[in-house]
């Protein structure tokens, strides 16, 4: 059986998400940039050069290392 959408967006309706949707991908490009300035303070101020933010699943869990040298230390104890 075929599904059938309630919503289908007009041209003007879809040119306004493809316009959100070049905004979200600079959106992210300076958020990407943030978080490497703040991972490369964050490595200066440990000594740790290779710390990192780490994500799973769209959502930040912890603070680990590439290396992987480093027990990942979770959210819960960061705040």
């Amino acid at each position: 059986m075929k599904k059938k959408y309630k919503i289908k967006p007009t041209r003007k309706q879809l040119a306004i998400m493809k316009e959100a949707w070049k905004q979200l991908q600079a959106d992210e490009t300076v958020f990407s940039r943030l978080l490497m300035s703040t991972e490369r303070w964050m490595q200066k101020e440990t000594g740790i050069n290779d710390l990192e933010f780490f994500s799973c699943d769209g959502a930040y869990v912890g603070i680990g290392n590439m290396g992987r040298t480093m027990k990942l230390i979770p959210r819960e104890r960061l705040e």
